[in-house]
């Protein structure tokens, strides 16, 4: 069976926005997934809102959660009460749903261990409370236990139960886990990821470190180095590097020069220190990156080109997830990643979330936006 899709979106009183989305939304009688984004404002009527969409649907697996705003084709949302919906039919043994869980390296193979022995899921879509005991390590948890490639993000930390998983052992609303929905190899994706920031200088080695304080780069004190690759005139004024200047930790074994975004927490002239958001260790690699909308922009276009150039077509549908600081935050004005998304692919079902961290393969990120696309 190829896999179809439809998608809706949404915005206004709660209480109707199911009723809105259906409306919205071409009927697929097969359809047996969906996904669900709904803004903070919105899940309020989450509960009411899932019983709607499945009786008026057919659809009894979701997947999805509350984010921090939504987007699709149609819309981008903060702060008001939205939702964003994608229904499909897919091979009915193609996909599983796994409900919220604090230990996935122990649930999720108790659970699916024999569902994973047999279908091998390639990829998993995946949601995270980010009130989670350490999320770096249920991220790693989750690869591990289901060996697939990870795609989401980190939902509201505003709600009491923001993470979505109906179906199989899903819970309905959950909290204080991760959640999501694996697909087989016969639900065929695609899948990358952009960068909010580009770098300004090159990669160099950290020669003295104690927790998150950088002492040393390349036998100097690190703020000499950081001078040297922000340039005069941004050294002009210190008090301006906030949310434009970022450290990046590149990624190690990647061979597509992929870093993680950590921010840049403080600087000490007078100790020639460098604070960041992340601990960090002698012999670790560091760089500086700059964050603005052209940048941000550029490495967009780059990610979905090259995208198109894997897929070769129009996709059946689309996830996309971006970071908070991104959408209209970053650009300016609603809908450009959308909009960048489309002009590549054309018109096909695409949603997606704002969220507070970004998950690739098997690890957070920041800044940065993952698309996914159903071939």
């Amino acid at each position: 069976m190829s896999a179809r899709f439809a998608a809706a979106a949404a915005a206004g009183d709660p209480a109707h926005l199911a009723l809105d989305c259906l409306a919205g939304l071409a009927p697929i009688p097969e359809a047996n997934l969906g996904i669900l984004y709904v803004t903070e404002p919105a899940a309020v009527a989450l509960p009411d809102m899932l019983q709607e969409l499945s009786a008026n649907t057919g659809v009894g697996s979701w997947a999805g959660g509350v984010g921090l705003g939504v987007c699709s084709t149609d819309i981008e949302v903060f702060e008001e009460p939205a939702a964003v919906l994608i229904i499909g039919a897919v091979p009915e043994d193609g996909f599983r749903i796994f409900g919220t869980t604090r230990d996935p390296a122990a649930d999720v193979a108790r659970r699916h261990g024999a569902w994973i022995k047999k279908s091998g899921p390639t990829l998993a879509l995946v949601h995270a409370d980010p009130r989670c005991p350490d999320l770096t390590k249920a991220a790693v948890d989750v690869a591990s236990a289901t060996g697939a490639f990870l795609v989401g993000g980190l939902v509201s930390h505003r709600c009491e139960r923001p993470l979505i998983a109906v179906g199989a052992d899903g819970d309905g609303l959950g909290s204080n886990g991760v959640a999501g929905v694996m697909l087989a190899p016969e639900v065929a994706v695609a899948t990358s990821l952009t960068q909010g920031c580009m770098p300004i200088g090159p990669v160099h080695r950290v020669d003295e470190a104690r927790d998150n304080i950088v002492m040393v780069i390349d036998g100097r004190p690190a703020f000499s180095v950081f001078l040297d690759d922000i340039g005069p005139e941004a050294g002009r004024d210190l008090r301006r590097l906030g949310g434009v200047i970022f450290v990046g930790l590149p990624v190690a074994g990647s061979d597509t020069g992929d870093y993680l975004v950590r921010n840049l927490m403080a600087i000490d002239p007078g100790r020639g220190w460098v604070v960041i958001g992340a601990e960090i260790a002698v012999g670790d690699q560091i760089l500086f990156c700059r964050r603005d909308p052209q940048s941000a922009r550029g490495d967009m276009v780059r990610m979905v080109r090259q995208l198109a150039g894997r897929v070769g077509g129009r996709p059946k549908a689309g996830v996309y997830v971006s970071c908070v600081a991104r959408g209209a935050n970053l650009f300016g004005e609603p809908g450009v990643e959308t909009r960048l998304i489309r002009e590549t692919f054309g018109d096909f079902p695409l949603v997606g979330f704002f969220a507070n961290g970004e998950i690739s393969r098997d690890r957070l990120y920041g800044h940065t936006g993952v698309l996914t696309l159903f071939t």
